[in-house]
């Protein structure tokens, strides 16, 4: 990308193409998903499995357009998900040839990462904590109130809930490129673990559609667990550097 033998003009027209690549690649996702809102929909109504006892389970729509906008939310959100790797790997292909040898290993190594990272909570978030947490708030006030949940406000309250986890789960690689590129050490790192357990049950409470401890714990448990391998991390990426540094003094 830096290359100077390379003209202006040519990165230009190189990252325009893969702009358009990336933009097409996002409306054929898209696309794709709108086909198959159903079974996006009922894959996300799934941990909730009583959701209204008056209508078999269905989630309801109180307005003409709520439905039709649900369905543009998770079309577009799935879209979004299907699109991010192909977004990280044209990011990868274009900046590689401006980077030395081992930040393009790195680069390659923290972009598949971080997918895989947020993929992970995605997961966590759906299998480990909805079920409990939907379970708690469709039955805390049934002997007092009967709940009718709107499919515009499921959604977004999912969606949102797993959005938040899966960018939790990225938090060691962020953690490790911090390190790597000196804006924290490990020494710094390991003062702040008090703190962190402080922030983990905040956000727990923040991210959390309940007010339990049990659902909040099962958020905050991960952050502290999450922290302390980006501690690890940092410290074998400081370690790798600093011999990578005297190793090249000595060659030169």
């Amino acid at each position: 990308m830096n290359d100077p033998q390379t003209p202006f003009s040519s990165h230009l027209r190189e990252l325009k193409r893969r702009l358009i690549h990336t933009a097409l690649f996002f409306f054929v996702a898209t696309g794709i998903a709108l086909v198959f809102h159903r079974q996006i929909l009922r894959w996300l109504l799934a941990p909730a499995e009583d959701l209204n006892r008056f209508t078999g389970g269905q989630a309801i729509f109180t307005d003409l357009t709520e439905f039709w906008g649900a369905v543009a939310k998770v079309s577009i959100l799935a879209g979004l998900a299907a699109t991010t790797p192909f977004i990280l790997f044209q990011i990868a292909r274009f900046a590689s040839p401006g980077l030395k040898a081992n930040e393009r290993r790195w680069l390659w190594f923290l972009l598949p990462s971080s997918v895989i990272s947020f993929a992970l909570g995605v997961a966590f978030g759906y299998y480990v904590l909805l079920p409990p947490a939907m379970n708690f708030l469709l039955n805390f006030g049934g002997d007092i109130a009967t709940p009718l949940i709107r499919i515009g406000s499921y959604v977004g309250l999912v969606t949102t809930l797993l959005f938040w986890l899966g960018a939790i789960f990225e938090l060691p690689i962020v953690i490790f490129f911090l390190a790597k590129i000196g804006v924290v050490t490990p020494e710094w790192l390991a003062g702040k673990r008090k703190w962190v357990v402080v922030v983990a049950f905040v956000a727990g409470a923040m991210i959390t559609p309940t007010f339990d401890p049990i659902n909040q714990s099962l958020v905050a448990g991960p952050i502290i667990v999450l922290y302390e391998l980006g501690y690890w991390l940092a410290r074998i990426g400081v370690r790798r550097k600093s011999s990578g540094e005297v190793q090249a003094k000595a060659g030169t």
